[in-house]
């Protein structure tokens, strides 16, 4: 039996926090191909969230984190993708002091998909 890796809190956290993220994108946005959302994938060169699909995202972070995402933060650099996402919300979070709700939601059924995107992955 091979002994279980250790893994730092604050990775179990951000790995936690991009598999959240990506069921609602998938869950709320036509995805064709769930295997080609990245972490560093462009939600918006995709095509898969528009600047309506933005709002939602917004909703959400607002909904599910407890925090205000200000007008001058609606910038690609934090909403174009999971990765992005991700490091906005830890930011947002450490910044307030605030700790992600732990329980689990659940999560409407994802259909089948077929398109590619590119991973926009930096460095």
């Amino acid at each position: 039996m091979k002994p279980t890796p250790l893994v730092a809190p604050t990775e179990r956290k951000e790995t936690h926090l991009k598999d959240r993220l990506r069921q609602f994108i998938l869950a709320n946005f036509w995805v064709p191909d769930a295997q080609a959302i990245k972490d560093g994938t462009s939600l918006l060169d995709c095509g898969v969230v528009d600047s309506t699909g933005i709002l939602e995202v917004i909703g959400f972070l607002e909904s599910e984190f407890g925090f205000k995402v200000l007008d001058e933060e609606i910038v690609p650099d934090n909403l174009d993708s999971v990765q992005r996402i991700a490091e906005y919300v830890a930011r947002k979070m450490e910044g307030r002091g605030l700790e992600a709700a732990a329980g689990a939601r659940s999560q409407a059924e994802v259909p089948p998909h077929s398109r590619q995107c590119s991973d926009r992955s930096t460095g």
